[in-house]
């Protein structure tokens, strides 16, 4: 039998000569369970706006988008296209032309990306999903329109049963401005009949158009910008993507749905990990109380010290059962902060208690998001743990020496 532990397993639950001491060692698991349960709702509740955003990337983005390394258009035939329309997981291909313009309406201008898409853009996307406003064509009786980003449309101040068309500018190839600035640029018009919503960083920057539109406008001819691809659902991402860099070579990036937007993704993670350790160290605080506790726990307990000494046992078994002590008040903590805070994640889920603030009806979501990662928990209660082993170690390592000395202990 582990003598120590079984003393320790003691103390814990008997009751103390000082009833302070008690209180003290509830404290001190209270916050252990407090601190666990903060790091696993909110690193779970970052995971689940994370997940929100990547839903709404989703409707907007293909599954792989493929890019140049070197300048914003390339042309096609330098890949085999063929080669890649005939992977087995590749249910769509597209080609895009994308370039920055000037937009103009009424008195109103605002600079914009164009994207010019072909007519299957609905079938790989779930741009019909995200519209408030309108329907979705690019061409109709002959008849240019555009589906425009929300933010746009409201710098713009334009709708889709306005009657005035949108005018678009762009710079033309190798024209230098002349006395005639006009004569610099390439201008055409459309009319929306769209409005679409994502996130406003996409909102504020694209307006969808058809490609041919869009390459009679840029100037492109056969050039693009982009090669867009939906994959079969269940198909290994990163197995295609690894075929797709092999057959596309150097000089072109292939990139995932969260590779597209890669600067946004990698802000939420390190603002994830930067409130992870934010946390940890407010649990540091939080088990400060276990130094007070196990102190005053060795000034209590200074008779039945000097009674186990006498009966022979050595000093560092003794050490070893306030050790044991600080070790099951964290390990305990731990475990019903952990349950706790994965049983409140679930009410989350289950029920929306919490509420977004003004969300209302208007809002995709009315309630915080939350998503429970696995690894997310067991990071959460090993950082308890060996918090609660520094927290334990420190008064056993220090205050020992003094309480264990021969003349405190007579």
């Amino acid at each position: 039998m582990n003598l120590p532990f079984f003393i320790a397993k003691r103390y814990l639950f008997s009751k103390k000569k000082q009833n302070i001491i008690n209180i003290i060692s509830w404290i001190s698991m209270a916050g252990i369970v407090v601190g666990t349960m903060a790091i696993i709702i909110i690193v779970s509740v970052l995971n689940g706006f994370t997940d929100l955003i990547g839903v709404f990337y989703s409707d907007f983005d293909p599954d792989i988008k493929i890019v140049s390394d070197e300048g914003k258009m390339f042309d096609p035939n330098t890949i085999d296209i063929e080669q890649i329309k005939a992977l087995p997981n590749v249910v769509s291909y597209a080609e895009v032309v994308e370039e920055v313009a000037l937009l103009r309406y009424g008195k109103r201008q605002f600079a914009a990306t164009i994207k010019g898409v072909p007519d299957n853009y609905p079938d790989y996307t779930n741009i019909d999903k995200l519209l408030i406003e309108g329907e979705y064509y690019l061409k109709k009786d002959g008849i240019d329109y555009a589906v425009v980003g929300r933010g746009i449309a409201n710098n713009l101040g334009v709708g889709v049963s306005f009657l005035d068309p949108l005018h678009v500018y762009v710079p033309k190839k190798g024209k230098q401005v002349s006395l005639n600035p006009s004569r610099a640029f390439n201008h055409g018009y459309l009319f929306p009949s769209a409005v679409f919503a994502v996130l406003e960083d996409v909102d504020a920057k694209y307006m969808l158009v058809s490609k041919a539109f869009a390459t009679e406008l840029f100037d492109s001819e056969d050039d693009i910008s982009a090669i867009e691809l939906a994959i079969a659902d269940g198909a290994d991402v990163d197995a295609l993507q690894e075929k797709l860099e092999e057959i596309v070579g150097a000089g072109f990036h292939v990139k995932n749905k969260e590779q597209q937007h890669d600067l946004v993704f990698k802000t939420m993670k390190s603002e994830k990990w930067a409130v992870y350790f934010i946390l940890v160290f407010i649990l540091l605080l939080a088990s400060g109380n276990m130094i007070g506790n196990l102190t005053m726990l060795y000034i209590d307990k200074k008779e039945d010290i000097a009674i186990l000494g006498s009966m022979g046992l050595p000093t560092e078994q003794i050490n070893r059962i306030f050790l044991y002590e600080g070790w099951l008040i964290s390990l305990a903590g731990g475990v019903l902060g952990t349950i706790l805070g994965v049983f409140v994640c679930w009410l989350q889920n289950t029920f929306g208690l919490i509420k977004l603030p003004g969300a209302g009806g208007s809002f995709v979501i009315s309630a915080y998001p939350v998503h429970i990662i696995f690894t997310d928990i067991i990071l959460a209660f090993a950082a308890v743990l060996i918090i609660g082993f520094i927290a334990s170690w420190y008064p056993v390592k220090f205050i020992s020496n003094k309480q264990l000395a021969p003349s405190n202990i007579a």
